[in-house]
């Protein structure tokens, strides 16, 4: 399992002790309302959380999910989660991505955390390519995007239906040459 540090945070598995911090930024409409997906209730929480304590992925076949809790080093608690997914592992595509809670907002901290993990997508886990999709109206996390060196590869008019709701997504991606390190 993958454990990484920058000089304000430490990365690292999500541990049965994290359910509430989880829960205070998943169960929110404004964070679920770009992940396409109700916010989590309680239950819901406390059964992710045992996902991802009990995954063991051996980061060798396609779909396999690595997310790691994003804390602060100067306080308690998890502020966030970073995850990345092997989309093909034959051409070693990687999708990155990122949730936090927004009572952290303008820290940098998201910025600071999908560096860290792209780094590693590129140096550890060796990706040619590291892409994220996010939904247009979702311009914090474009501005990460765009703070990692990655570019607009695509936009997807209305491809997907949240609820009543037509979401148009964006691609962005970077190569290793790419990121701004």
């Amino acid at each position: 399992m993958l454990l990484l540090s920058t000089d304000r945070l430490t990365l690292r598995p999500f541990r049965q002790e994290d359910a509430d911090d989880l829960y205070a930024y998943q169960s929110l409409p404004e964070v679920a309302k770009y992940l396409y997906r109700p916010p989590y209730t309680p239950e819901r929480c406390a059964e992710v959380i045992e996902e991802r304590v009990t995954a063991n992925g051996t980061w060798q076949t396609d779909g396999e999910v690595l997310v790691l809790a994003v804390c602060p080093r100067d306080e308690p608690g998890v502020v966030g989660e970073v995850v990345l997914k092997l989309a093909s592992a034959r051409a070693r595509q990687v999708e990155i991505g990122w949730v936090f809670n927004p009572v952290y907002a303008g820290r940098g901290y998201a910025t600071e955390a999908a560096r860290a993990l792209a780094v590693a997508a590129f140096d550890e886990l060796h990706a040619h390519r590291v892409f994220a999709r996010l939904d247009a109206e979702n311009t914090a996390s474009a501005r990460i995007c765009e703070r990692l060196g990655m570019r607009l590869e695509a936009r997807f008019v209305e491809n997907d239906l949240d609820g009543d709701r037509w979401g148009t997504e964006c691609v962005y991606a970077a190569l290793a040459a790419d990121l701004k390190r």
